[in-house]
């Protein structure tokens, strides 16, 4: 059995027992039934995920794929290819974003080169490219189904190393120019919507420029006929490393029971994937935010998941992961830190109303 068939078979279920022993402690809370709102809903999720009644957040680690995309020589990208390579030594210097953010929320950042179209030798950096890029989807497949298959295999063994580290929250993040055009791909093929409706502007294009994404998307599944009822065929044909990467990570983060907080457009077309391959792994899924893209609320109603943040990014990187794992954990503390009404002495709801009857 292959890693990739391991993993999707080892994805359970959620503890229901601890789910309602959970729900009991929140219930009894000095707050009305329900008043915190997601913040409860995160918490009894997390007792399921772990199966611990009363989850604690440890080590908060975003997992950042970088990979390039030959339909960039399309014309789909504001920006050069050579960004990516830029970016991603940005990354290990701790200059971007995601690395800002991170520090704020105590998360550590690891950056991988899953596909990267350059040689970067820097300790930051986790190499373990699957090729330079992929190839350019408008003339023909991204990937092979077993260059595909490999990515997702190293974004399992990335997400199970950290794990193994001590990690007891993941969140995904992204990097990889041209890479809104291969997501809005996946998008398309899975909901069967037109490209025109679910495709934006990425990197901030023209409205010239968004015109020949839109065609060069839909030339691409012309050409290559990805089949929506096999999701590596999807993925191989018109995805991305990068986003193959992620959709084992989600994967991985699923079969070793640790919640995963999915970040933006990208990140999502790879838990797009995952719930096509293992139905179950969305039960492990924290959708982060809505991203400005026309085509990511489409996205998580497909996938089943509700963002907990509406902020108008569209960076990518993991920045919106980032930002969900202080509430993530907030909702834990509430769990841990809130008094119940007997510990405070104070009457629940149910005891004033038995205390006026009486």
């Amino acid at each position: 059995m292959s890693l990739l068939q391991a993993t999707i078979v080892s994805i359970k279920d959620l503890d229901q027992g601890a789910i309602e022993q959970a729900q009991r402690r929140l219930d009894n809370l000095t707050k009305p039934p329900g008043s915190l709102g997601v913040l409860e809903e995160i918490a009894a999720r997390l007792a399921g995920i772990t199966g611990n009644p009363r989850p604690v957040v440890g080590d908060k680690v975003i997992i950042l794929m970088a990979g390039d995309h030959g339909v960039v020589e399309e014309g789909v990208s504001a920006f050069p290819k050579e960004v990516t390579e830029q970016m991603v030594l940005n990354f290990a210097r701790g200059g971007a974003a995601i690395n800002v953010l991170s520090r704020h929320v105590g998360a550590r950042v690891v950056v991988v080169d899953i596909g990267v179209d350059a040689e970067i030798e820097l300790s930051g950096v986790i190499q373990r490219k699957v090729r330079r890029g992929t190839r350019n989807m408008a003339k023909g497949p991204a990937m092979t189904r077993a260059e595909a298959v490999e990515a997702i295999e190293v974004g399992i063994q990335v997400a199970q190393a950290e794990i193994g580290r001590g990690a007891t929250l993941l969140g995904t993040g992204d990097m990889g120019i041209g890479n809104t055009t291969p997501s809005s791909a996946i998008l398309a093929v899975f909901s069967g919507l037109p490209v025109s409706d679910i495709t934006g502007r990425g990197t901030g294009l023209t409205d010239q420029a968004l015109l020949n994404k839109v065609r060069v998307i839909e030339q691409a599944i012309r050409v290559n006929g990805p089949d929506p009822s096999d999701p590596l065929d999807v993925l191989a044909k018109v995805g991305g490393l990068e986003i193959a990467g992620l959709t084992g990570v989600i994967l991985g983060a699923a079969a070793c029971r640790i919640p995963v907080v999915v970040d933006g457009f990208i990140s999502s077309a790879a838990a797009l994937v995952a719930s096509r391959l293992a139905p179950q792994s969305v039960q492990y899924m924290i959708a982060s935010h809505a991203s400005v893209e026309p085509g990511h609320r489409k996205m998580l109603e497909l996938i089943g998941l509700v963002p907990m943040l509406h902020m108008k990014m569209r960076l990518g990187e993991g920045t919106g992961a980032a930002l969900v794992m202080n509430l993530v954990e907030a909702a834990t503390k509430i769990m841990a830190e809130m008094a119940t009404f007997a510990d405070a002495g104070v009457s629940n709801s149910e005891e004033c109303v038995l205390n006026n009857i009486s």
